[in-house]
């Protein structure tokens, strides 16, 4: 079951989404946060978490890396991320 606010995240590029984000884990660290209204950020921020990801999975897939074959030629490659972040 998606709330409404759920439904709203496919319209967000990555930086709103990232925003909002931000802004669903502030609201979940207050005190006075009901059950209820936990679990509807925690429903939205784990929307926002998925949607996230996939802009991020297209962004990758559309970036190439030029490299300069032994002949001289440059060519563009599929971009590699292994090993970044580790």
């Amino acid at each position: 079951m998606m709330s409404g606010k759920t439904k709203n995240i496919e319209k967000y590029d990555l930086e709103a989404a990232m925003k909002r984000l931000d802004e669903v884990v502030a609201l979940m660290s207050r005190e006075n946060v009901s059950l209820e209204e936990s679990l509807a950020l925690y429903e939205e921020g784990v929307a926002l978490v998925r949607h996230c990801n996939e802009k991020l999975d297209v962004a990758q897939r559309k970036i190439n890396e030029l490299k300069m074959t032994d002949d001289g030629e440059i060519v563009a490659e599929p971009f590699d991320a292994s090993g970044i972040g580790e």
